[in-house]
């Protein structure tokens, strides 16, 4: 009895399924408004940039113009910012005598007091006026903040965390260098009407 069942629920189903489908046109997508919409929960929510000045020239005398970076001490993104030249809005006010490059430079930390900025091949050498302008662009990268040794609990760092601090211009050197040619210069011989 148990084997005939088998078979009979199988022709049952069968038939059951061969009736639902018939008379039934076939349809394609059906336009139901909009999509759902609304606030998502974020999986990673990447900081705001960093802002920081970077130097063109304007009348000849080097003047900070923001941009955003990556965060303090993004010495890196604040050169290149500065090598990709005034935005098209700012162009007819000011100008630039950094040259344009074939690849980005390389920018590298030496130490606490050093900067080092190497130029691809072919560059050439930096007038002084374009000197200025990337080691004050140097100059005005915020910096993270100094941890506090002296706060068990850390609620002093985390509130300090929220602005960045700026390096003292006396403490930086910078040195640019490309094919057969080297400039050294000091971020504090940035002129005081070129600071942020």
């Amino acid at each position: 009895m148990k084997g005939s069942r088998v078979p009979a629920l199988l022709a049952g189903f069968a038939a059951a399924l061969l009736t639902a489908a018939c008379g039934v046109p076939r349809s394609g997508v059906i336009e139901a408004g909009q999509p759902a919409s609304g606030m998502a929960a974020p999986d990673h929510q990447s900081p705001p940039p960093t802002m920081t000045p970077v130097y063109f020239l304007h009348d000849g005398e080097p003047k900070p113009y923001p941009r955003g970076i990556d965060g303090p001490g993004d010495y890196e993104g604040a050169v290149r910012a500065l090598f990709d030249g005034p935005s098209t809005s700012e162009a007819p006010a000011i100008t630039t005598e950094l040259p344009r490059l074939t690849a980005a430079p390389d920018v590298t930390t030496v130490d606490d007091d050093t900067i080092s900025v190497r130029l691809p091949a072919r560059a050439p050498a930096l007038s002084q006026a374009a000197l200025m302008q990337l080691v004050c662009t140097v100059a005005g990268v915020p910096q993270p903040p100094a941890l506090q040794p002296t706060d068990p609990t850390g609620a002093e760092r985390l509130a300090a965390s929220a602005v960045p601090t700026r390096h003292p211009l006396t403490s930086l050197t910078v040195h640019v260098r490309g094919t057969g040619w080297a400039l050294t210069r000091p971020t504090d011989s940035c002129p005081d009407s070129a600071l942020p």
